[in-house]
């Protein structure tokens, strides 16, 4: 298992930007805006360390108050196969909240319900059963 990023919500993008980037040192590795689902990441990361261990702004373009803890959104790890690690957490009891039906992602809850998103390393695994037609189990 690989630790990738974790990801918070962002209420002032510039504002964001330029503390995590101007402040504190932070640069852009990557960015994709998703028109369909109204939102940008923006992937940054230490000068030099390059893709990995990176934090992940998420900016909503609707507006949206976020209170409680609500801007802190998850973790994530790469997995070599992600239906095998699945199938041993479920045999450990663990609810898989966002099963891996398209062989790619997947997500937990830790016990105090932090979200965790495992995602298969390389290319998405083949659709392969039981995982294809199982819906979700929860919200992640």
């Amino acid at each position: 298992m690989k630790y990738l990023h974790t990801m918070v919500r962002v209420s002032d993008l510039d504002a964001s930007l330029d503390f995590y980037c101007n402040t504190l040192g932070l640069v852009e590795t990557r960015r994709k805006e998703i028109e369909a689902g109204r939102f940008t990441l923006i992937f940054l990361a230490p000068p030099g360390d390059g893709i990995g261990s990176e934090l992940e702004l998420t900016y909503n373009w609707d507006r949206e108050e976020y209170g409680e803890g609500r801007n802190f959104g998850h973790l994530a790890y790469e997995v070599d196969n992600i239906y095998d690690l699945c199938q041993s957490l479920m045999d450990k009891g663990i609810i898989i909240n966002r099963p891996p039906r398209d062989g790619r992602m997947a997500f937990v809850r830790s016990p105090d319900g932090i979200s965790i998103e495992l995602l298969q390393a390389g290319d998405a695994l083949p659709e392969q059963e039981p995982w294809a037609s199982m819906e979700n189990t929860g919200h992640w």
